[in-house]
């Protein structure tokens, strides 16, 4: 799938991954002395560059320049701390680092012609003579003139190449031209699935069902795992199991190819997919460095993935690539004042993950990959049968790396409002200028793919959205009946439980395969559900008290 160029190693029909900074460098791969930052952001991808592993990331500076006050609009209209003026202070250390850069390669040209002026001396006279020669003595002079001045080149470069990547690396990507402008009032609803539904009695919320059926527990665990922290027992622990195995089972019928990811990383790959694991209030996890140096807990198996692809070449015949994976993801969520309390906005939870990669040749491939992505979200969610609105987001709510931002929100009955359960972003070439993911064109030119990442299942919010959609007035929850395959084997152990317990309902029989008929608990009449109360009353009955 991934190939280096200059050398590709196959075992069977699988291309083995081989790094490609070696092969394709834009601006050169010197090692350079560490300076002091002039920028108060720690920059890990620049570290990351400075150690030599990766090629410097070759951001787009031609627009920057040209189309100065284009950025700076776009800029502006997006969160963060950037502005206008900083804007133009990277553009002018832009020009100084080119202007160093075009003075050294100039005198590097003329300290190689006089090298060979030298040397062509050296050979036609004998060495006793060479310090009468005129010619030699001003050659020889004007090359320590040349290397005197490189001396005091080469450190200044270093300087503003670094000055260079702690602020430039802080650019948002463009923004699509039809993205609502203004903070997440803004977002505009682009469609509605599915209708609200409707109860004879007060809905109630995930937190309040979870606990009564013991599927969660939540309260009394500051002393065991702190704040912000849950369990899913029994029936909760299928359930994600379930949610898991169905968005993944749903995604491979598309072709996407499953992937375990690393759950730590560098942090040049957080920096290279737009994320800020140094920053202030960072929502990033980071390990011990004094144990673990450079090593965070990923957010978003999206970082997983991007690593992946991180200084590599995709051959064209592979594209569009479209990944999944199924993750734990870590968040610090350091606003502690929002969602105190259930499954909404906590520590960790289980995701699964799209990603793509796509060429750029006619500028609409990432495009068409994000509508295709976004029409798989819906797949799942309807089949969950919640009811959702789709979102175009604003510019505020894009973060560095979206051209273009989609957001779903389910109806959650319990909290009387809509709640995000899903994203999706295309980066354009925003993580991979960064990350240095290429793709290998027809003509075996190389270019920097276009990405594209969607949630397909965020497993916490999914099943506030389940329970509080699907739940009755004695207490339970219908599961959807596309879930109810993913849960099969755990119904039919349950039913037979209840059975032989005497919980069935009167006139019912043992579900045992091979019996001559099932639980009337079973309701073949209830459109997309299948599961009545007395069974969900044992099926999820069984947490803590």
């Amino acid at each position: 799938m991934a190939t280096c160029i200059g050398m590709v190693v196959r075992l069977g029909t699988l291309n083995v991954l081989k790094p490609v900074s070696r092969h394709f460098t834009r601006q050169g791969s010197k090692l350079f002395t560490p300076s002091r930052s002039t920028h108060e952001v720690r920059s890990s991808l620049y570290e990351h560059v400075r150690e030599g592993y990766s090629d410097k990331p070759d951001l787009d500076m031609r627009l920057v320049c040209e189309e100065t006050d284009k950025v700076i609009a776009n800029v502006e209209t997006r969160k963060g701390d950037l502005r206008g003026a900083d804007v133009r202070e990277i553009v002018c250390v832009w020009q100084q680092l080119e202007a160093v850069r075009k003075e050294i390669s100039q005198l590097e040209k003329q300290k190689k012609v006089i090298s060979h002026r030298v040397r062509a001396l050296v050979d036609q006279n004998d060495k006793k003579a060479l310090a009468n020669i005129p010619e030699f003595k001003e050659a020889t002079k004007e090359g320590r003139e040349i290397r005197h001045r490189l001396s005091q080149l080469y450190p200044r470069e270093s300087e503003l190449e670094e000055e260079h990547y702690g602020r430039a690396l802080r650019l948002p990507n463009t923004t699509h031209p039809d993205v609502p402008i203004g903070d997440e009032s803004q977002a505009r609803v682009v469609e509605l699935v599915g209708q609200k539904p409707e109860f004879d009695f007060k809905p109630r919320g995930h937190l309040e069902i979870g606990e009564e059926l013991g599927l969660i527990r939540q309260r009394r665990l500051a002393h065991v795992s702190g704040h912000r922290s849950y369990y899913l027992r029994g029936a909760g622990a299928r359930l994600q199991s379930a949610l898991q195995n169905f968005a993944l089972a749903t995604l491979q019928q598309w072709g996407f190819i499953p992937m375990v990811v690393p759950d730590m990383l560098k942090g040049a790959v957080f920096e290279g997919c737009g994320m800020q694991p140094h920053a202030h209030r960072s929502q990033v996890y980071s390990l011990d460095p004094t144990c673990f140096p450079d090593l965070n807990l990923a957010g978003t198996g999206e970082v997983g993935i991007a690593g992946y692809f991180m200084d590599h070449a995709v051959n064209w015949k592979d594209l569009p690539v479209r990944s999944v994976c199924s993750s734990t993801c870590y968040r610090a969520e350091t606003d502690t004042g929002r969602e105190t309390w259930g499954l909404y906005r906590v520590h960790h939870f289980n995701k699964v993950e799209m990603f793509g990669v796509t060429a750029d040749e006619t500028g609409e491939e990432s495009s068409q990959m994000l509508e295709e992505f976004l029409s798989l979200q819906k797949e799942i969610f309807s089949s969950l049968e919640l009811h959702y609105r789709v979102l175009d987001m604003p510019t505020q709510e894009l973060g560095r790396p979206a051209h273009r931002k989609y957001d779903i929100e389910a109806w959650m009955p319990g909290r009387d409002s809509y709640g995000e359960i899903s994203s999706g972003s295309n980066c354009t070439d925003y993580q991979s200028r960064r990350l240095n993911i290429l793709y290998e064109g027809e003509d075996g030119s190389l270019h920097y793919a276009h990405t594209v990442n969607a949630t397909a299942c965020a497993i916490p919010r999914t099943i506030i959205a389940i329970l509080e959609t699907h739940q009755t007035k004695e207490g339970t929850v219908l599961v959807p009946r596309a879930l109810q395959p993913f849960l099969e084997l755990e119904m039919q152990c349950l039913l037979c439980q209840a059975y032989h317990s005497g919980e069935a309902t009167q006139g019912s029989s043992c579900p045992l395969p091979g019996s001559t008929s099932t639980l009337d608990l079973l309701s073949e009449e209830a459109p997309n559900t299948a599961v009545m109360p007395a069974f969900l009353s044992l099926m999820l009955g069984n947490g803590l008290e």
